[in-house]
């Protein structure tokens, strides 16, 4: 463990705002991707949105396998209940940053379309293909997918408000990183 620090290490700041974009674009995909024409564009705009997801998961395994031996900085002086909330909302959010992408993967495998990463390598199916299971998975996906989107949304608010109302270096923490 590292001693405490008012910033954030290097490589967690950078972590976090990568996958932060990568969020961002794949929700972005995610969200218009379904109403195009059957095309090739589409097909390559799935391809894309899946490496996006595959990506998040392995950089949010990463940041979670990092968290473990770097501890972040003290909280920010606040009422219980906000740091409850502010901790919770964490660990909400890693559940869903790992869950997305493992029900999209899971979606993909019962529809019987691998997930081939990059155009490099195909990961292995980890379901049968299902119909009836990949009607259900798409379902809870787009659901993950939009409560990920709301838990996003709720995170960046409370960091402004924190930054604007409150004052503190909440934000700050985030946008700078301490010296090794």
């Amino acid at each position: 463990m590292q001693p405490d620090s008012p910033a954030y290490t290097r490589t967690a700041v950078v972590l976090h705002w990568i996958i932060a974009l990568l969020i961002t674009v794949g929700f972005t995909i995610g969200a218009t991707m379904t109403d195009l024409h059957m095309s090739p564009k589409k097909l390559r705009i799935y391809s894309y949105h899946k490496w996006i997801g595959i990506t998040v998961l392995g950089l949010v395994l990463l940041r979670l396998l990092w968290r473990l031996f770097h501890r972040p900085p003290p909280d920010e002086p606040m009422p219980p209940w906000q740091r409850i909330a502010a901790h919770a909302t964490h660990w909400l959010l890693y559940l869903l940053m790992i869950a997305t992408p493992m029900v999209g993967w899971l979606y993909s495998s019962a529809s019987g379309y691998p997930v081939v990463y990059l155009k490099l390598w195909q990961l292995p199916d980890l379901v049968s293909k299902n119909k009836v299971l990949a009607d259900v998975l798409v379902q809870v996906h787009a659901t993950l997918a939009w409560t990920l989107f709301g838990v996003v949304m709720l995170h960046a608010a409370a960091a402004f408000k924190h930054h604007f109302f409150d004052r503190d270096a909440t934000l700050r923490r985030m946008l700078a990183w301490r010296r090794p």
